[in-house]
């Protein structure tokens, strides 16, 4: 490979002298074909010489900079004045794209602003406009996709100003599509009716989170709601823990007891199940409500199922929720008419198999994104961070 391609990765440049200090200094002249950027004419005239100097990529750990012979030339065709213009360099830069991309690489892969600020010796304030530049120009393929067929909703916490956000989230590509500041139908009604292709979304999965059904039901005719699973049965865990609050209060506060009732019945050792029915023993009506809360539970992990299977499996779901509707229990009952009110959406779930896992996991790393940046003040910077680290 030539000296002058392995070190500028430039077209059409020739180096003339490198000042071998640091910074280093590269003396570089343009070889190739120059015409008028109106006309596309190559009848010019020079009408002034300068040298133009330009930021360029490290060399090591040594900054380098580009000091090029530049002209200003007059077109003989249509009379016009322009400066010469280089491969690589943008108009009016005084750095090479090949430099704001180092950068742009450098700061996503968690190098700080000031620390990058310290090791290329440039504003922190460039760093940020130049890596807000980066991610526009990459999210502007992006622009008018349409919404996913695959859809997980699911808000955040933002700012204690600005209050909580709205993921959408492609659960087919496992990507995130947009986040947009809000939670409620009048924070989201401007959002969600600038969305393109809303009829293509064929399944959105949430949680038991009634705004965002409605919104569903509003704007996404075509799509069917189903309920994430891990949100029904942690659900159903913290209304029998309120039962067993009723109960025995002391037994409640044992953290032996409670690790013991939050688990599967199925993951118990043989020690822990004794030690577990001893307990019962003591409290013979709390053991026929786990008994039930198992049973339930065992139901609604039920996967992959055949619509066939799934009208078998109807009738023993809502023989539960009225069984729960008329208990003795002021926790029970709720939990009743909650899985009555949202039945349709947890039978669901038997022939759905993705979860809204994948929309939490993402919200696991826009916090850590948030606390790279040490928080975000204006959202628009935060929403374009987390398209282009979290597609």
């Amino acid at each position: 490979m030539p000296l002058t391609r392995s070190i500028l990765n430039l077209p059409d440049f020739k180096i003339r002298e490198i000042n071998k200090v640091d910074p280093v200094i590269i003396e570089a002249e343009y070889v190739g074909k120059v015409e008028c950027p109106s006309c596309s004419s190559k009848l010019l005239r020079i009408k002034d010489t300068f040298i133009r100097k330009i930021r360029h990529v490290s060399i090591g750990t040594r900054a380098s900079f580009l000091n090029i012979k530049s002209h200003k030339f007059k077109c003989l065709s249509c009379s016009k004045y322009f400066n010469q213009i280089f491969p690589g360099v943008l108009k009016y830069k005084r750095s090479t794209e090949a430099f704001r991309k180092e950068v742009f690489e450098k700061h996503s892969n968690g190098i700080c602003q000031t620390s990058l600020s310290l090791m290329l010796n440039i504003g922190s304030a460039t760093i940020e406009r130049w890596y807000r530049e980066s991610i526009k120009k990459k999210l502007c393929e992006k622009k008018n996709d349409l919404c996913p067929r695959v859809m997980g909703i699911d808000e955040h916490f933002f700012t204690k100003k600005q209050g909580y956000a709205t993921t959408i989230c492609d659960l087919g590509k496992h990507r995130v599509f947009d986040v947009t500041l809000g939670r409620s139908e009048a924070s989201l009604s401007s959002y969600l009716n600038r969305l393109q292709g809303k009829d293509n979304v064929k399944v959105i999965l949430m949680d038991l989170a009634e705004p965002y059904r409605a919104i569903a039901k509003k704007y996404f005719p075509n799509a069917k709601i189903v309920t994430d699973r891990f949100h029904v049965i942690r659900l159903i865990n913290i209304h029998f823990l309120k039962v067993w609050q009723q109960i025995d209060p002391d037994g409640r506060r044992n953290r032996g007891l409670l690790s013991l009732m939050r688990r599967h019945k199925k993951n118990l050792s043989e020690k822990q199940t004794v030690n577990l029915y001893q307990y019962f023993a003591e409290h013979p009506g709390l053991r026929e409500v786990y008994e039930f809360k198992q049973e339930l539970t065992y139901l609604l992990l039920i996967k992959r199922q055949t619509a066939i299977e799934c009208k078998k499996l109807i009738p023993v779901f809502l023989d539960y929720i009225e069984k729960l509707k008329n208990g003795v229990f002021e926790p029970m009952v709720t939990l009743g008419k909650t899985l009555d009110s949202w039945k349709e959406e947890v039978i669901r779930m038997w022939r759905f198999t993705k979860s809204n896992g994948i929309t939490e996991g993402f919200h696991t790393k826009m916090e850590m994104i948030s606390r790279r940046a040490f928080g975000f003040r204006n959202f628009e910077n935060y929403r374009l961070r987390v398209k282009y680290l979290c597609a």
